[in-house]
């Protein structure tokens, strides 16, 4: 296992400690008690803050101070964004070098982060790392990369929800905790998390999205798989290959993995966004889609309405009110073949409550 590092006097930490709330609303939808451990509120709007700061002040601590490092990210999404975010806490230049098919709202997001340039290069993330690794950082002896998810320094800062969470819940632990999976650095990193303070026993569900479905497949096959393409909506999760150490823990007896489709995460953003005036993405909306019409129940049918599940609200920035739209105008039909939380908010303000009129509560 790793190590935390330990910032020097003129740093601080790129990452803050948030809250954890119980939520009635999805109490209310899911039949037990639901708390929301909100990683959206994190400086880069992401739990990316954590894993990604830790790295970077690993990096420092090996260097001598005021060393000119230079640190090089090449996500377009939630990892670039926090790299940038982190640097400029740290007081450190960042670039972030991205696929052409990145989003001109993300790319002006890591521009305003503090981004010291912004390079767009080949149709994948995989071309655009490369030209990374091999063209960039080859021209700077200073220059640090930072990968996305797949690093022990990553995992040990993606630890600490869990640490808190022991605090938070009076070391009072949870029966079932519920986080999104893309490349595993989240996952990986609540799991050492949950060994340290022996919860290693509780029910953890690893959920994700039809088209990136990796962890998933690795488990079922029991090895290690390569996803030929990835695709869906829930981009963040885009990942054809998670990590060696996400897939061990997968194998583990209490670990679920729960692959959901497009339209119930789509339907969890924007029933989240009206239940808890929160915007999340996809990536996010996945797991919490879990707590809306019983699909939580029949996940874990031992639940009862005093057990406490907590749901990692890992947010995420590629979200807006637009796309939110969007999402109800493609996906709304799934609302209106399944709502069943009577009293809950969101199921008036949805489409089946839009379509269909009041429902008795």
């Amino acid at each position: 296992m790793g190590s935390m590092a330990e910032p020097r006097p003129e740093l601080r930490n790129p990452w803050v400690e948030t809250p954890l709330n119980e939520s009635a609303i999805l109490s209310k939808a899911a039949g037990c008690r639901v708390f929301l451990k909100l990683e959206n509120l994190q400086p880069s709007g992401s739990f990316k803050s954590r894993g990604i700061g830790n790295l970077m002040l690993q990096a420092i601590r090996k260097h001598p101070p005021h060393w000119p490092i230079h640190f090089y990210s090449s996500s377009g999404g939630n990892a670039g964004l926090a790299c940038v975010t982190a640097a400029r806490t740290l007081g450190y230049p960042a670039t972030v070098v991205v696929p052409l098919s990145t989003k001109p709202m993300m790319i002006a997001k890591i521009r305003t982060a503090g981004a010291t340039e912004v390079v767009q290069t080949g149709a994948t993330w995989r071309e655009a790392d490369k030209h990374l690794r091999e063209e960039v950082l080859a021209k700077d002896k200073n220059g640090v990369y930072v990968p996305p998810f797949d690093h022990q320094h990553i995992w040990d800062g993606n630890s600490l929800i869990i640490d808190e969470l022991a605090s938070q819940m009076h070391a009072e632990k949870p029966d079932a905790l519920i986080c999104s999976v893309g490349g595993g650095g989240l996952f990986s990193g609540l799991m050492q998390g949950l060994d340290k303070h022996s919860w290693d026993a509780i029910d953890v569900l690893a959920v994700e999205t039809e088209g990136t479905n990796s962890l998933y497949s690795a488990v079922a096959a029991n090895q290690l798989v390569t996803l030929p393409s990835v695709s869906g909506i829930a981009t963040s999760l885009a990942c054809t290959r998670v990590a060696e150490k996400a897939f061990q823990y997968g194998r583990r007896s209490n670990v679920k993995c729960v692959v959901l489709a497009d339209a119930e995460a789509a339907m969890g953003c924007w029933r989240f966004a009206d239940d808890e005036r929160m915007l999340v993405d996809a990536a996010c909306g996945a797991p919490l889609a879990l707590c809306y019409d019983g699909r939580l129940k029949r996940v874990l049918p031992g639940l009862a309405p005093e057990s406490k599940v907590v749901v990692v609200v890992c947010g995420g920035s590629i979200v807006t009110l637009d796309i939110l739209a969007e999402y109800r105008r493609e996906f709304g039909y799934i609302e209106k073949m399944t709502t069943s939380d009577e009293g809950v908010p969101s199921t008036f303000s949805g489409p089946n409550g839009q379509t269909n009129g009041e429902k008795s509560g």
